[in-house]
């Protein structure tokens, strides 16, 4: 049995080697050279109206001005942290928009030179024949009427960090995930006075994920099994660079149609889907903070909340048994991160074979948001009320020997609420309600009074201004 069972495990860890195969997506052999990938932001761009008349642009030197160099944790590294060939990146990005016509100014001591070799050489030509000399002049360069500056101004690491693992008798696996990320600025800037017509910025993050599961156990007597897999997801940050300057590139197109720098071909595409989108994230990223998480006004000062759940005695006797619950909830001062909440609720409390009563309960507790003006919040709350036994017919005859007793009580809960609007949310939480005496089940035994638990789901919707 010993010598199967281990068996077993060798072909289970085997299997989810195989399994994970496509996901690690595990190079067998080298891979042919591709075209370089599109971004998100490239396909967007995509979808703007046409222009006019594209406008002739001038790129100098978009630069990586963090001056940052890669994170390392064996020693001193001395690669930047991101590419120095962004003027690259813009010029194409520039170019695929079809609403700039990008000239040379990076390499234009290049292009001079190479002008010059040119014209020298047709003077050598001209010179043994006078008659094609005039054929033999340069059409003069292209000059623009912007100029495009910026460049990558910040590149933070470590922004967001975490993970999370589980290990229980030599198996289990772990996760764990980091964020970087890389701020553009770009503006256009008129060459006949100087002027700066229009700057916008773009950030993009930098994921990487490492995850990884195995075991490690002995299965018998010098019998030891060992199986290990996992695979880890560092995003270039080439690629994020590229995504950047393609969402500011598409930005200022935008930006500058609305401020009337250069026109569409027809004007009633200023009423496409993208531009329409392009205004909503506008207007969704005024409320939007550094780590990307929503801040509006979502709560008002009032609220009304139903719940419902379930809530398990724990007392004198043995074998607490889940019982239904409900509860109707009143909340002040909710616009703010300390609140107060009334709580008036109705449940069951009872064990498998001893003891059955149906309770009511009043509470006055404060609430702590640790996210009050995000849409999506941890909570903590404490404070205390009263519970009232009811018995186990509160609409009949009461039991002989059951009384109505009133029984004070702490409580301390811990819950998260999600906004879907800015007028509701969904509210899940778990309680512990300590009574301040030992009656509740009619019997006092032991040093320590009666409590009980509850785990709650409701809806709260949120009234007045």
């Amino acid at each position: 049995m010993k010598r199967t069972f281990t068996y077993f495990l060798f072909l289970l860890a085997m299997l989810l080697q195989f399994a994970c195969a496509p996901m690690m997506k595990q190079p067998m052999k080298t891979s042919e050279a591709r075209l370089g990938a599109n971004s998100k932001a490239y396909e967007d761009m995509q979808l703007l109206p046409e222009p006019k008349e594209p406008v002739v642009v001038a790129v100098y030197k978009f630069r990586d001005q963090t001056g940052q160099y890669k994170p390392s944790e064996i020693g001193a590294n001395w690669s930047t942290a991101v590419t120095q060939g962004a003027t690259s990146i813009l010029l194409e990005s520039l170019e695929e928009s079809g609403w700039f016509i990008p000239i040379e100014r990076e390499g234009l001591s290049n292009l001079l030179n190479e002008r010059k070799i040119i014209r020298s050489s047709r003077a050598a030509f001209s010179a043994q024949d006078p008659s094609q000399a005039q054929d033999q002049l340069l059409p003069p360069l292209l000059f623009a009427g912007i100029i495009l500056e910026g460049g990558i101004i910040s590149y933070e690491t470590n922004v967001m960090t975490g993970g999370a693992g589980l290990r229980y008798f030599g198996a289990g696996g772990s996760g764990e995930y980091r964020e970087d990320r890389v701020s553009i600025y770009l503006r256009a800037i008129s060459t006949s006075n100087g002027r700066i017509l229009k700057t916008v910025h773009t950030t993009k993050t930098i994921l990487s994920q490492k995850m990884d599961a195995g075991i490690f156990r002995y299965v018998s007597l010098k019998r030891l099994l060992e199986a290990e897999v996992g695979f880890t997801f560092n995003e270039p940050s080439g690629i994020a660079v590229q995504e950047a300057i393609d969402k500011a590139v598409h930005a200022l197109i935008i930006e500058g149609m609305l401020d009337d720098l250069w026109e569409v071909k027809d004007t009633e595409d200023l009423n496409t889907a993208a531009i329409r989108d392009y205004l909503d994230e506008k207007e969704e990223n005024e409320h939007t903070d550094y780590l990307g998480f929503q801040s509006l006004p979502y709560r008002s000062g009032f609220k009304l909340g139903l719940a419902g759940g379930t809530m398990t005695y724990d007392g004198d006797y043995p074998r607490g048994k889940i019982g239904p619950m409900v509860e109707f909830s009143l909340g002040f001062f909710q616009n703010s991160s300390f609140s107060f909440d009334i709580g008036i609720g109705a449940g069951k409390l009872a064990t498998r074979d001893f003891y059955s009563t149906y309770v009511q309960h009043t509470r006055l507790n404060i609430r702590y948001r640790m996210l009050n003006d995000y849409k999506s919040t941890p909570y903590l709350e404490a404070g205390g009320g009263f519970l009232l036994n009811l018995g186990e017919n509160p609409f009949g005859e009461r039991t002989e020997g059951t009384t109505m007793n009133n029984n004070g009580f702490a409580n301390a809960t811990i819950g998260y609420e999600f906004m879907p609007s800015q007028r509701t949310g969904i509210d899940i939480s778990a309680g512990y309600y300590w009574l301040f005496n030992d009656y509740i089940d009619q019997m006092a035994q032991g040093k320590y009074n009666d409590f009980y638990w509850t785990v709650k789901l409701g809806i709260n919707f949120y009234l007045g201004k």
